[in-house]
């Protein structure tokens, strides 16, 4: 079972991988399919990441939108 600190750097990559294409810009994103194919994926990583999380985590760190995160990752993943 991967660590809470594990889980926090797997967020932490994927943010950085969605900076990097991000500076390309929107017009760039909506003509790619590999950005956002890459995106979405990344997206997924950290709603993963968020709901291994243990809840009494996400408790400590109430400001941030644990159901949120988790469910833009099931909408992207099940659409």
């Amino acid at each position: 079972m991967r660590s809470e600190r594990e889980r926090l750097v797997d967020i932490l990559e994927a943010i950085e991988r969605i900076e990097k294409y991000a500076l390309r810009g929107k017009n760039e994103f909506e003509n790619d399919e590999l950005i956002q194919n890459w995106m979405v994926s990344h997206i997924a990583t950290i709603g993963e990441a968020c709901r291994a999380l243990p809840n009494d985590y996400q408790s400590q760190y109430s400001a941030v939108p644990w159901a949120d995160i988790i469910g833009m990752r099931n909408l992207l993943v099940h659409h």
